[in-house]
């Protein structure tokens, strides 16, 4: 894999992530689509997308966060370990959104030797008692689900400066909804699959309010375009 993507991707995340926001982690999304922006054929059923060199270049990237989050249907479609394998690294300590504690500890995340997973529930649900995971009681949302601000106060009184969001598409969504993602990291296959897409409706009523990244930076990978750059919202996209 070519040195050059990677440095600049670290450059890059190191400079964007030294300006932290007040009171929460960095974010950055990173994940793999389609060209036409489809994650897997059908929500629950994985596919994959990048080549070898991105999926070295996504374990680089876990390797420079303090955290790596996925929801709880990522979980229990892919079984993930969300370690660093392919490169040479720290692996980051991982996190699960699951307000109904639906983890089951046959999950790999549930036998790591290198990390305890945190898993951010219902203060409800916080209260029982699992060996396997660490609960973390946050609050939730009126639909049910965590709530992500709430979430990421957890995780930085915990010592995170910067996490890494890989899934799935309700997650992004709901992150790129509240305006919490800073940056982004998107690697782009040559395929064209027609089927769950990462993104889907932002609840966006105006133009002005559409999320935009700038500066942007492109790379191929092999066959892959890998495309990354911060993210904003809403008056500051439009300057």
């Amino acid at each position: 894999m070519p040195t050059t993507i990677s440095q600049q991707l670290s450059q890059w995340l190191q400079g964007e992530s030294a300006r932290v926001p007040i009171g929460r982690p960095w974010v950055t999304l990173c994940y793999a689509q389609s060209w036409d922006g489809s994650l897997a054929l059908r929500p629950g059923h994985p596919l994959i997308l990048s080549n070898r060199d991105s999926l070295q270049l996504t374990h680089r990237l876990r390797s420079l966060h303090d955290g790596i989050l996925v929801g709880i249907g990522t979980v229990l479609a892919d079984d993930p370990q969300l370690t660093v394998r392919e490169c040479t690294g720290p692996s980051p300590q991982p996190v699960v959104l699951d307000s109904q504690l639906r983890m089951p500890p046959s999950a790999r995340l549930c036998k790591s030797e290198q990390h305890r997973c945190w898993v951010l529930t219902s203060v409800a649900n916080a209260g029982q008692t699992r060996q396997d995971v660490e609960l973390i009681g946050v609050d939730t949302t009126a639909e049910g689900h965590v709530d992500l601000r709430s979430a990421l106060l957890a995780l930085t009184r915990r010592g995170i400066r910067r996490i890494m969001v890989e899934g799935g598409a309700q997650v992004i969504n709901g992150f790129l909804r509240a305006g919490l993602a800073d940056g982004i990291v998107l690697t782009v296959a040559p395929a064209l699959v027609g089927g769950y897409k990462a993104v889907a409706d932002l609840g966006l009523h105006r133009e002005c309010q559409i999320p935009r990244i700038s500066p942007l930076g492109t790379q191929r990978l092999g066959d892959d375009l890998i495309m990354w750059g911060p993210l904003h919202y809403g008056e500051d996209a439009a300057r």
